[in-house]
């Protein structure tokens, strides 16, 4: 039995979103975060069962066919998903945040209709394109398909339940902190 919210965080990649959320976190210890799956390769600094699950490929595809993932995607080659035990077992010890992409959020919507969906958007395309080349750990061909991805993803936006402008993080937490206030409290 669920006792808990489900808070949707999307945005296109290089928005800030890890940034935000790490404040949001920070904020309110009663939150539970929602560790993704992933076939793509570790960043330096990133920890297994924290930043992601890493996983293979084939690994990922077997939990696909075996029903295990509530929500999953695949964009520039490489697969991301949310595992469904553990959103059922962290509702039923509190609010949940979930990290996922436009196709995700709208899985999760369909599993979870009462879910808040929260869209974080870049100020404009270029400070995006900057964050993006800022990382310094992103090829070029990278970026490209990234702000061709971010262009779709910024067109869902509409079908989100709120939208919030990433100008500065420390702004854009207190924003989604007074949604989650709402929404959970």
């Amino acid at each position: 039995m669920s006792k808990g919210s489900l808070f949707v965080i999307s945005g296109a990649s290089g928005v800030g979103k890890s940034t935000v959320l790490k404040l949001v976190m920070e904020a309110r210890q009663d939150l539970l975060f929602s560790v993704s799956a992933t076939t793509r390769q570790m960043r330096p600094g990133e920890v297994d069962g924290v930043n992601y699950y890493y996983i293979t490929r084939e690994e990922f595809e077997d939990r696909i066919r075996r029903g295990e993932f509530l929500e999953y995607d695949e964009h520039n080659g490489t697969l991301y998903g949310t595992l469904n035990g553990q959103i059922r077992e962290k509702l039923t010890r509190g609010n949940v945040i979930l990290d996922v992409e436009p196709v995700g959020a709208g899985n999760v919507r369909k599993a979870y209709p009462d879910a808040t969906l929260i869209f974080i958007m870049p100020p404009s395309r270029q400070e995006l394109e900057e964050r993006l080349r800022g990382r310094g750990d992103t090829s070029q061909e990278q970026i490209r398909l990234r702000l061709n991805r971010a262009e779709w993803e910024i067109e869902q936006k509409d079908w989100y339940d709120y939208v919030v402008v990433n100008r500065r993080a420390q702004t854009c937490a207190e924003e989604i902190l007074r949604i989650i206030a709402e929404k959970a409290d």
